[in-house]
């Protein structure tokens, strides 16, 4: 019989096998709920890469989803540290919200909003889940972006 106690934890990928944008959005949730400094950390990022006038309120969102889900889950989710490479039962279903949330389908997020909190929370979940799948994607793209152009900057002797 499992343990009641791993329950959403079982690994079911990893993360590499994700779009980026994906695995950015577990690791910033890990970094969320992990501790203080994980919190600093993702309102940096935000902070970092959105315009200024965009990036408070898509943080808000972020944080409002993250809490809602957490206040109306059928039990606490199972996160993996942060480090880890491996994506667990919950990371999987909340990355798998976001993505079907972020491409306009609200009904069918509603519906898989539904294996982690309330129905009566779904609606608003699939909503903010959208509004955080399109953040984390710009979020994702400027990041992967800066990245390259620092690595087109150097000069390799050999």
């Amino acid at each position: 019989m499992p343990n009641a106690q791993n329950r959403g934890g079982a690994s079911v990928g990893v993360l590499m096998h994700l779009e980026p944008w994906e695995a950015d959005l577990i690791v910033t949730l890990r970094l969320w709920c992990s501790t203080p400094d994980g919190q600093a950390r993702v309102w940096n990022e935000f902070a970092m890469t959105l315009p200024k006038g965009k990036a408070t309120g898509e943080m808000r969102a972020f944080e409002e989803l993250v809490s809602t889900v957490a206040h109306y889950a059928h039990r606490p989710l199972v996160r993996h540290s942060v480090g880890c490479a491996c994506i667990g039962a919950d990371e999987g279903v909340f990355a798998h919200l976001v993505r079907v949330a972020s491409e306009g389908d609200l009904g069918e997020a509603a519906q898989v909003a539904t294996l982690l909190v309330t129905a009566a929370q779904a609606e608003r979940v699939a909503l903010l889940a959208a509004q955080v799948g399109c953040a984390r994607k710009s979020i994702t793209r400027a990041r992967l972006a800066d990245r390259a152009a620092r690595a087109d900057n150097v000069i390799r002797l050999h």
